[in-house]
């Protein structure tokens, strides 16, 4: 069934979604540590991996499953608890490189660094944001309000999920690119230090937030 891409709903997403973007969160510090760490390849290739987790979230949206997510108390539970444990993970992760005190493998600084193999930073990226439940709530709760009744829900959905997928690659792309311009500074061991201290210290904040969290009503 044909649908009409930009209704008269469309301006208000954009305003929504694009404040959602760029909003502080877990998204963007996992860019911020990612590019730290292995340059803008590995910057971009993280922000990219987050935002393909937009459409496995619009489509589980469109099916129905985030409605059983949402209903079963379990379910919920178990999303939320490995989303938790991943966060945490790559926080001490973090904190434990800032104990070792090694500067950040900047491409272009540190010419003896080994690079980080790339599946890594989409790793991290594709799976920080579809293990959380934070997203499953919220696209089950914000996505309807956006879809016509006569529209597929699916192709809709998916739809709404790319014009997310462009605004945040935009926007993390953009921190990116303003975190690798300071590689001179990302090459000292003491920024480094701070740097894996802080962003770790974040993430376990994070995950254990995520982790406490009561299950929507």
């Amino acid at each position: 069934m044909p649908f009409t891409l930009i209704d008269a709903q469309f301006i208000p997403f954009l305003v929504a979604i694009t404040l959602l973007s760029i909003s502080p969160g877990v998204d963007t510090l996992l860019v911020i540590r990612n590019t730290a760490r292995g340059g803008l390849r590995d910057g971009i290739a993280t922000s990219v991996a987050i935002c393909c987790g937009l459409f496995v979230h619009a489509t589980v949206s469109a099916l129905g499953i985030s409605l059983i997510l949402l209903q079963s108390a379990w379910a919920f539970n178990a999303l939320k608890l490995a989303g938790a444990a991943y966060l945490i993970w790559l926080g001490v992760s973090s904190l434990m490189a800032a104990r070792r005190g090694t500067p950040l493998p900047v491409k272009g600084v540190m010419q003896n660094a080994a690079p980080v193999p790339l599946w890594q930073p989409i790793k991290e990226g594709l799976l920080s944001n579809v293990l959380n439940p934070k997203t499953v709530v919220f696209y089950m709760a914000f996505l309807p309000q956006f879809i016509a009744p006569t529209d597929p829900a699916l192709l809709k959905s998916l739809w709404l999920a790319s014009i997310h997928f462009v605004i945040a690659n935009v926007w993390q792309i953009s921190v990116v690119l303003m975190v690798g311009g300071a590689s001179k500074w990302l090459a000292s061991a003491r920024f480094a230090q701070t740097l894996n201290a802080a962003t770790g210290a974040v993430l376990v904040m994070f995950g254990l937030r995520l982790a406490l969290q009561q299950r929507p009503v």
